[in-house]
């Protein structure tokens, strides 16, 4: 079936005699402090409970709100890069979230902090489809590898320092400076994109359909929460009910999708066998990494007895090699394939969660070390060399709604993989210590957490295996004759 003119990706610009490189860096600044945010705040949580004295199920919303605006604003940032400049989008982004920053630093109580919590997230949601889709633009095939590297390294590293970042923060000073600190480099990214981002591509202005919009809001915005609300039992209304109606809607909003001449996202991509491949990969890689660097700190804080900020240095080395690997991956990428990544990748990656399904509560600090800085080294090999691969092989028109897709589901798998590992965690303390003689000795209570998190692991071996049974379905995509 064709695609109509009229939804094509946004005509690229003559890109002959433009700078790459500062596009890129100006792409690349927003995004790391958007996406730092995401974790800055986690921490804080104990400190905001009692100054702004809220519950901790109120205040869960600072971190259920901006998982429900980022995954409602993806699928629509499919739209937006067709309607306006590459600069428009990217700059309203940041303006955006900067004043979220701004007024969530100021705020004088809760409902204020929530509200540039959602404005921070509106900035967010729009940065990574457009960075994604830039990049698709401005680099061709052969050399997407490395430039969607530095993306990995802001992907990965960001979030993943986001903890540490903040116990070092919290230990001098209030947690108004969580927000404080990011709002200089905000300032400092638009007006370094101002003077350097240039537009790559033209607006081509396709149909909106505003029911697909509702739709597309009610279906990943339902699913995003009732997992995210799920810590209150699978057995509540608010939970099932929330997930089987955003399913519903999810289902009538692919249907409608596929009958439309301009589909919101246009899901013909799914057409192409090894963007398909990739989407699966990508889901069970984010489902795999966002659920152990949960599992983690549990383990460290509560069979372990290490402090919040203990647990975020066990984890640094990992995530910072992570950062580091990403670009070096991605020329990699680009000089032998994603072959010689991918399977490598979800080989190490099934062996460190198997090992992981072994730790006890006398496990050495160095052991969990070398085990999640191998997990963040697979990951490396996978994530952005797959995600490359798969948008490789689509015609350009798909640009938009493929990284909006990949966006999209990535965020929903990683709330479904967070809600469904530390259910069977809970899970399994609960059955240790119905076993358990003297189920409120700490010794025991110990235990359990370790018997929880070891199940959880054992599923997280099992999607492991499942990704690199996907991975060896890997070939290097041929891009497409337009």
């Amino acid at each position: 079936m064709n695609t109509p003119t009229s939804t094509a990706a946004p005509n690229s610009l003559k890109l002959g005699n433009v700078k790459r490189l500062p596009i890129l860096i100006s792409l690349i600044i927003g995004a790391f402090f958007s996406l730092l945010n995401e974790t800055l705040l986690s921490v804080a949580f104990p400190q905001l409970m009692i100054e702004l004295n809220v519950s901790a199920s109120t205040l869960q919303w600072l971190t259920t709100g901006y998982m429900l605006v980022v995954a409602v604003l993806i699928p629509a940032s499919a739209l937006l890069v067709q309607w306006f400049t590459t600069r428009q989008v990217f700059l309203g982004a940041m303006i955006v979230f900067t004043l979220g920053t701004l007024i969530s630093g100021m705020a004088p109580g809760f409902s204020v902090l929530l509200i540039g919590r959602l404005l921070q997230a509106g900035g967010t949601g729009l940065m990574m489809p457009v960075l994604m889709n830039t990049i698709l633009l401005l680099y061709p095939p052969e050399k997407r590898g490395a430039a969607m590297g530095s993306i990995g390294l802001v992907i990965m590293f960001a979030p993943a320092i986001g903890p540490t970042l903040s116990g070092v923060i919290l230990e001098s000073l209030e947690w108004r400076w969580l927000f404080y600190v990011v709002i200089p480099f905000a300032l400092f990214s638009i007006i370094f994109a101002f003077i350097y981002l240039k537009n790559v591509s033209q607006p081509t202005k396709p149909k909106v359909d505003v029911v697909s919009i509702i739709l597309s809001t009610i279906g990943f915005g339902g699913i995003v929460y009732g997992f995210s609300s799920s810590g209150e039992g699978w057995d509540s209304p608010q939970v099932y009910g929330v997930i089987l109606v955003g399913f519903a809607a999810l289902l009538l909003f692919v249907l409608r999708q596929l009958k439309l001449k301009d589909p919101l996202l246009d899901l013909r991509a799914f057409k192409y066998p090894l963007f398909t491949f990739t989407t699966i990969l990508l889901c069970i890689m984010m489902m795999t990494m966002f659920s152990t660097m949960s599992l983690l700190p549990f383990l460290f804080q509560g069979a372990l007895g290490l402090t919040v900020y203990a647990s975020g240095l066990i984890m640094l080395p990992g995530s910072i090699l992570n950062g580091l690997l990403s670009p070096l991956t991605g020329k990699a990428f680009d000089r032998f394939g994603p072959r010689a990544l991918i399977i490598p990748g979800a080989v190490i990656l099934a062996v460190v969660m198997w090992f992981f399904t072994q730790v006890t509560a006398e496990t050495s600090k160095m052991t969990f070390i070398i085990l999640h800085v191998c997990m963040m080294v697979s990951i490396s090999m996978i994530m952005m060399p797959a995600q490359t691969n798969g948008l490789n092989q689509l015609p350009r028109r798909y640009y938009p709604h493929g990284t909006a897709i990949l966006n999209t589901l990535s965020q929903v798998a990683g709330a479904i993989g967070v809600a469904f590992f530390i259910s069977i965690m809970t899970a399994g303390q609960r059955s240790y210590l119905e076993k358990s003689s003297d189920p409120a000795a700490p010794v025991e209570l110990t235990e359990a957490m370790v018997s929880g998190v070891q199940n959880a692991f054992l599923f997280g071996f099992i999607f492991a295996l499942l990704a690199l049974a996907v991975a060896l379905f890997t070939k290097r995509s041929q891009p497409p004759t337009e």
